[in-house]
């Protein structure tokens, strides 16, 4: 069985002249321990609720996972596995959530893989403290995950195994691939780690170190691990890369290039495996096939399901609604009810507090959201009345306290999300989305429903200086594909952007929210609704000359600006522009209706305005550089964000101002 993993992975690279066959030959006897003994899956159901998730986090060795799914009986025939990493296959280079039946998350960025089953062994707990009964255990699986010596160097795996412990996640159980090589070779010069003592500190169960080529070791590993209930476990396999080839075992060049076909031909003589390549004998399938016992274990979970479901009838539909992914019946009619009530709200208000308030509102009606913050729960505002936290020693709670831990954070989310049950959002400061954005990438590459929200979103913070204050960040996030990025200018705007958060089912969302106070903006029942195709007209005059388009914190400036124009005879029309991603995606007839293609165009934002050529804009007032430390009303007219500024910026372009203009600080 575990030959036949090799043979697989071996193959499949050489064919391809590419991939990496070290990583799933030194992992093959631990592949068969776990999933031929322990592993609860059905391949005839990949989204079986009731499955072990399993993630393979360096994710190079994909062959040996698809080597796997292939084995034991998922929609992956051998075709595919001949077709590794080429177009259109299902076999890509590194495993593709909705890409490869079974494949429970996207991996390649190590680490991130084992961030993402921390966060399906925290959902799993949360739903079975929220949903089992006495007698009634409905929510009961495990998660898996392999990492390897790269995973571990990452910094993020510091982050989320220390969460872990916190939160006693006692169903995951992670098997360590500890062969000492990595691309560079023996990775004893830069990666000296006492592994297991490090994972002892954060306070998980530590197997081993086991040799990871014995079978019946790595088994009993596993029943250890599942005989321990109160923390995490870290399986610790020692093992030996490219195992079986008779040159390249052990060494680097078993890592990412094809072995070579001579060399593949001594492995298999090694091997004692006489089969040509992609072939594997009837006796090695039937070992490996999975159908029955999976179909055995899903019919066993129904079973159960049934009997929860006629005992406790509205906690069933609850769960199997939430499970699915879909929002409440009635979520329209509370949709509409935020949309009126934050629609006619005329405080001012930072975004954050009215994010805050609108979570407050929909918390309630939402069970399944489920927030956090990177050690700023106070400053972004994420928590609402009555979350309660979440404790790894006590069940229940709604709001998780991630630490400073903004990269871990997202990728935790990342994995909340894929296991279903929740939908999940998390807060730190706008300028920080660097230290998560390849989680946020991720997010968007697997269609993740996850809400950032992002707070102190401009120069408007004020005394904690450049550091802190985000001026790139707002037009960079808008470049990854799929992301939907919002910067609301009032209550309304965050409402909207919060229900459209949450209504896209295949799209990650960020939310950049204010630190200061901002004027509440006067609307008709029509422009409220306007606000969810991401752009409309706010104010407007007869026979415009001219179009400011603004987000966030500036759109007061441009109606203030308007106003001073309408004095002095010249008429602009004032476009809230609070997500272009969204905006983006309506036709073209809408866009044209709100840009005016034949007026000039100026961009209103507190970030850098190169981006504002997109939108055709002739000039932008903007910041091209980095901020300073003074209390915001010191800053906005030190970098020219000032009314008199703006229009003159809008004259000049008509070509009615007399003098030129002052370059900004």
């Amino acid at each position: 069985m575990a030959n036949a993993l090799r043979v697989l992975a071996m193959d499949a690279v050489q064919q391809a002249n590419s991939g990496h066959p070290g990583a799933p030959m030194g992992m093959a006897e631990t592949a068969v321990a776990l999933w031929s003994r322990h592993l609860r899956h059905d391949p005839a159901d990949p989204h079986w609720p009731g499955r072990d998730r399993f993630v393979l986090s360096n994710g190079h060795a994909s062959m040996l996972l698809y080597a796997l799914l292939h084995l034991t009986g998922y929609s992956l025939p051998m075709s595919e596995l001949r077709q590794f990493r080429q177009l259109h296959s299902c076999t890509p280079g590194h495993p593709e959530r909705g890409h490869t039946p079974g494949v429970e998350t996207t991996t390649g960025p190590l680490g991130q893989g084992l961030a993402n089953a921390v966060g399906m062994a925290l959902a799993e707990k949360l739903l079975a403290d929220e949903f089992n009964r006495p007698g009634h255990t409905v929510v009961d699986h495990r998660t898996y995950v392999c990492v390897g010596d790269g995973c571990l160097m990452e910094g993020i795996s510091h982050e989320v195994c220390s969460l872990a412990a916190a939160w006693r996640l006692h169903k995951l159980v992670v098997l360590y691939d500890d062969n000492g090589i990595s691309i560079d070779g023996p990775v004893g010069p830069w990666f000296p780690d006492d592994t297991p003592a490090r994972f002892r500190a954060y306070g998980w169960h530590v197997v081993g170190p086991l040799d990871g080529h014995d079978v019946e070791a790595v088994d009993a590993a596993l029943v250890a691990a599942h005989a321990c209930d109160d923390r995490p476990t870290l399986i610790v396999c020692r093992t030996q890369i490219g195992r079986g080839s008779p040159q390249r075992a052990g060494t680097a060049k078993a890592h990412g290039e094809a072995l070579g076909a001579a060399e593949v031909q001594h492995t298999r003589e090694a091997l004692d495996w006489s089969h040509p390549p992609f072939e594997i004998p009837a006796p090695v399938y039937t070992a490996w096939n999975a159908r029955a016992r999976g179909a055995e274990l899903r019919r066993g979970w129904q079973g159960r399901m049934a009997a929860y479901r006629q005992q406790h009838p509205r906690l069933a539909a609850e769960l199997e609604r939430r499970l699915r992914g879909e929002l409440p019946a009635d979520f329209q009619e509370s949709r509409l009810s935020l949309l009126a009530q934050f629609g006619q709200a005329r405080e001012a208000v930072a975004t954050r507090k009215a994010s805050q308030q609108a979570l407050a509102a929909l918390a309630p009606r939402l069970p399944e959201l489920l927030g956090g913050s990177a050690d700023l729960t106070g400053s972004n505002l994420t928590d609402f009345p009555g979350c309660g936290a979440v404790r790894g020693d006590t069940p229940g709670g709604r709001h998780v306290h991630y630490g400073v831990r903004e990269f871990g954070m997202a990728a935790i989310m990342n994995g909340v999300a894929l296991h279903g049950g929740y939908i999940p959002y998390g807060g730190t400061f706008l300028t920080f989305s660097d230290y998560s954005r390849n989680a946020l990438r991720m997010a968007a590459l697997m269609q993740c429903r996850v809400v950032h929200v992002y707070t102190h979103d401009s120069i408007g913070l004020g005394e904690d200086g450049p550091t802190h204050q985000p001026v790139e960040h707002a037009a960079s996030l808008r470049l990854i594909p799929n992301l939907d990025v919002w910067r609301p200018c009032d209550a309304a705007e965050t409402a909207a952007a919060w229900i459209s958060a949450l209504t896209q089912r295949s799209r990650p969302t960020a939310l950049l929210l204010s630190r200061q106070s901002l004027t509440a903006q006067l609307r008709t029942a029509e422009q409220v609704v306007a606000i969810a195709r991401g752009a409309y007209v706010l104010s407007d005059r007869a026979r415009p000359q001219a179009v400011l388009l603004a987000t966030g914190s500036e759109v007061s400036l441009a109606v203030e600006a308007q106003a001073v124009l309408d004095a002095r005879g010249v008429r602009v029309r004032v476009v809230s522009l609070p997500s272009t991603t969204v905006f983006d995606r309506q036709d073209r007839g809408y866009r044209d209706d709100v840009l005016l293609p034949a007026l000039p165009r100026i961009g209103v934002e507190a970030g850098v305005t190169r981006w504002w050529s997109q939108y055709g804009c002739a000039a932008a007032l903007g910041l091209d550089g980095y901020g300073a430390s003074a209390p915001a009303a010191q800053l906005w007219p030190h970098f020219g964000f000032t009314v008199e500024r703006l229009v003159d910026l809008v004259l000049a372009q008509l070509g009615t101002l007399e003098t030129e203009l002052p370059r900004p600080c």
